[in-house]
């Protein structure tokens, strides 16, 4: 009995099985960490090659931005269909697919779609657009998990949505360095309408990825660290408050940005329909404008002024929280590729010095910035426990872990109430199976 069964295990059947479940489990991994920090470095030297092409002479953003947005857009749609916008939707979307619908979104997700999506990324930076990395870095990591689909023993849905929620876990986790931000992501956004087994597999492609991540860029906090701290017995007020009007703020946005892509007005809907990349375009001209009235502090991830505020106080002009939502919302609705998170975050910093300037007896500075950050964060993706923790990671302010997880909870609620509808699933519903899916026409 013994020996047949030893004989079963070591068939070549069986051995080919643990070969493919084996390499998946190591290759994946070492793939999705190094194309998220192959982003990472990237972003930086586009980020640097824009800040030297604007310093060249005032009106380049005039110029490059409308240009580069319309290319962009046609690059996107010619040659990586499927590739627009954040690519947490399309994720979401391939997810939630079942029996033979799911075959219909190998577009959304694929090895082309991957390599595509860093280029256009970095290509959004160089030009200025107020775009993240995260959003990409997620739909890079599901597609090379979800490349193995297929193979031995991974067949069948189950096995599918499990490589995608470990390749978006994991791309999360490689982005800013936040292994527990990117398990949390999985089991509130990804997995929403399914329940999460967080399996060892999942843990492994995380794990793996963020180690990868840490041995190229070393144990690094996104946001430097932060040693704002708040007492609860004052700490209350400022908590509700921060969280009242950051969620308000990521909630205006959400619905604006829902709004500006599938309930657009008639007129302006027909017009990107009909003229997509000249839509792109305007958008750009609108960024680049948004540009000139900040001196370029919108541009890009917003990455630096965040940090420099973070760390030495008030440092933001009164109207850069707006500048910037409405930069973001504009290089969202244009069709190009680049997620939300980060510059959601740069937004919510913006808000929470307003708050910090016009209450400055509420509470320390930063420890306002960071749970209006947190607050504007929950209130765009109503996601409240990745919102709190992504920001505990990336500002190493675990002192702060009770404040910045109930203004993140209060946030998520007053949200809801100014828009309803989940963002990232409502842009998901975009990619619903349909006979004869339109997928590259499609700019979630």
């Amino acid at each position: 009995m013994a020996l047949s069964s030893l004989r079963a295990a070591l068939s070549p059947r069986r051995l080919l099985e643990w070969w493919h479940q084996g390499s998946t489990w190591l290759l994946g991994p070492l793939l999705i960490g190094l194309l998220g920090v192959g982003l990472a470095v990237g972003a930086e030297y586009a980020t640097k090659l824009n800040r030297w092409a604007n310093g060249q002479f005032f009106a380049t953003p005039l110029f490059l931005m409308p240009a580069g947005f319309a290319l962009l857009a046609w690059l996107g749609t010619r040659y990586v269909p499927g590739s627009q916008g954040s690519g947490i939707p399309q994720t979401i979307a391939a997810i939630d697919a079942r029996g033979q619908r799911a075959g219909g979104f190998d577009r959304l997700l694929s090895l082309r779609i991957a390599f595509g999506k860093v280029l256009l990324t970095l290509g959004g930076l160089v030009v200025g657009a107020s775009i993240g990395r995260e959003g990409p870095t997620v739909q890079v990591g599901a597609s090379i998990m979800h490349a193995f689909h297929g193979r031995r023993p991974f067949k069948g849905d189950g096995s599918r949505r499990i490589l995608i929620l470990a390749g978006g876990a994991a791309g999360i986790a490689a982005a800013f360095n936040t292994p527990l931000a990117g398990i949390m992501f999985a089991i509130e956004e990804l997995s929403k309408k399914h329940v999460f087994n967080a399996n060892s597999s999942t843990l492994v492609t995380v794990i793996g990825s963020g180690l990868i991540s840490l041995a190229m860029l070393g144990n690094y906090t996104y946001f430097g660290t932060s040693g704002a701290s708040l007492q609860w017995h004052y700490g209350v007020l400022p908590i509700l408050v921060c969280g009242v009007i950051g969620g308000l703020a990521g909630g205006l946005f959400s619905r604006l940005l829902i709004a500006a892509t599938i309930r657009m007005p008639a007129r302006v809907a027909a017009f990107n329909r009909d003229r997509p990349y000249l839509f792109a375009a305007v958008c750009g001209l609108g960024v680049a404008l948004l540009g000139f009235g900040t001196d370029g502090l919108v541009f890009g991830t917003g990455y630096e002024p965040t940090r420099l505020t973070l760390e030495h106080g008030s440092l933001l002009p009164w109207y850069f929280g707006a500048a910037k939502l409405s930069a973001t919302l504009l290089s969202s609705m244009s069709g190009i590729a680049g997620g939300i998170f980060a510059p959601s975050l740069a937004a919510g910093a913006g808000f929470g010095d307003n708050v910090a300037l016009l209450l400055p007896t509420l509470a320390p500075h930063s420890a306002i910035i960071l749970l209006v950050m947190a607050a504007y964060l929950s209130g765009v993706t109503r996601a409240p426990l990745t919102s709190f923790i992504i920001m505990m990671e990336m500002t190493n302010s675990h002192q702060m872990l009770l404040p910045l997880m109930t203004a993140a909870v209060v946030a998520s609620a007053c949200s809801k109430a100014v828009s309803p509808p989940h963002l990232y699933h409502t842009l998901a519903a975009r990619f619903a199976y349909s006979d004869n899916p339109q997928l590259s026409e499609v700019k979630p």
